[in-house]
């Protein structure tokens, strides 16, 4: 296989990744190797003229990744913020942390307050910053929720009724943001949603195991 075929070769790889991965950095990072390599064709098999489209992919592709570095930069967070990004959103980069905290708001609640019922559909992701909750199923006690955990999944995993009901026990603060706004933002964003996603499952596949188990000692 001579040199061009090869380049060539490349050139199409590089281009049909950047399309299809998840991935923006990565999609960034791929259209750069296929303009590199479609400026190196272009210059050596037809001359100056035809360099001048991948020159642009190349230059595009630069632009954007530098947008994200910059974007990633200069996100920044607060104390409680900065919990959240280093706990469930751990999986997300710094800029797509922030953008998805901004679709919330940071509330304080009192004891007794009800943040979701058993039956329902959550409509809200919430995230415990200070306090605790108390979760009944069935009437029982059956978990604890404690800071620095998510409450809701749900409302991103799927359209499921809540199997139990979330009090809050004691004086606490904690951020909230509607289903609706936090799915939109994952549906712009799908490399954000595939990695808040494994989050989610594995930090609601501990809960309901800690659920059963209760459950199982109270019968």
């Amino acid at each position: 296989m001579s040199l061009a075929l090869g380049l060539y070769l490349a050139i199409f790889a590089a281009m049909l990744g950047g399309l299809i991965v998840r991935s923006r950095p990565l999609s960034n990072a791929l259209l750069g190797v296929a303009g590199l390599a479609g400026l190196v064709y272009g210059l050596w098999v037809h001359g100056l003229f035809a360099a001048i489209l991948p020159f642009l992919i190349l230059i595009v592709a630069f632009v954007q990744a530098a947008s994200f570095i910059g974007a990633d930069r200069s996100a920044t967070f607060t104390e409680d913020e900065q919990a959240m990004f280093d706990g469930p959103l751990k999986g997300l980069r710094r800029s797509q942390a922030r953008r998805l905290i901004d679709q919330g708001n940071w509330l304080e609640g009192r004891e007794g307050d009800v943040l979701i019922r058993e039956g329902t559909l959550p409509t809200h992701l919430y995230f415990l910053a200070d306090g605790c909750c108390d979760v009944h199923s069935q009437g029982h006690l059956v978990g604890r929720v404690r800071a620095g955990q998510l409450i809701g999944e749900a409302t991103v995993l799927g359209e499921v009724a809540a199997i139990a009901t979330v009090t809050l026990a004691e004086r606490s603060r904690f951020w909230c943001a509607q289903a609706d706004e936090i799915n939109a933002f994952l549906n712009a964003n799908p490399d954000a949603r595939h990695a808040l996603q494994r989050t989610l499952t594995e930090s609601l596949r501990k809960k309901l195991d800690a659920m059963n188990r209760a459950v199982a000692q109270t019968n």
